[in-house]
């Protein structure tokens, strides 16, 4: 294998492994047992099933956005950039999961989730100043999580007092 191909061969590897260890991480801190069940929630609320095939569509789109990224990025500082903004977001992501499903507090995922929404956004801004494809593959990411922010709201609102 050529260095160049190797390189990429390797960027794949990473981002695919990345966003599987966060969707990992956050799918074992995702506990749909009896206090989750217990909650009331929005009728709007799409069904447990759907969050499975919504989350993994993400996480791939997400990993795709990566490699893209990567390679269109002008220089090794903007990579650092691109791979700091990521971890940052991974673990926003995973600390929601913690919040809301291992403490039992949708109160505080509430606050924690503007901070990773913005996350999602400072992303797909640093991404969109070179590469428009890659920052329109976090589209999904950014629309998901202001519907899941929705819930959230709705969850903590409905079933308040919490701690």
């Amino acid at each position: 294998m050529s260095r160049p191909r190797a390189r990429q061969a390797r960027a794949v590897l990473v981002a695919a492994l990345a966003a599987l260890a966060v969707a990992v991480v956050g799918g074992t801190l995702t506990d749909l047992g009896p206090w989750y069940q217990a909650l009331r929630k929005p009728a709007w609320q799409p069904p447990d099933a759907a969050f499975g095939l919504i989350w993994t569509t993400i996480f791939a789109l997400s990993a795709v956005c990566g490699v893209v990224a990567w390679r269109r990025a002008p220089s090794a500082s903007t990579r650092e950039w691109l791979l700091g903004l990521f971890a940052m977001n991974g673990f926003l992501n995973v600390f929601w999961s913690l919040l809301f499903f291992r403490f039992k507090r949708p109160d505080w995922a509430l606050t924690e989730v503007v901070a990773f929404w913005l996350s999602i956004a400072l992303l797909m801004v640093f991404v969109g100043r070179f590469s428009r494809l890659g920052a329109l593959l976090l589209a999904p990411y950014l629309i998901w999580v202001t519907v899941a922010a929705a819930l959230n709201f709705e969850v903590a609102r409905l079933n308040a007092p919490f701690g």
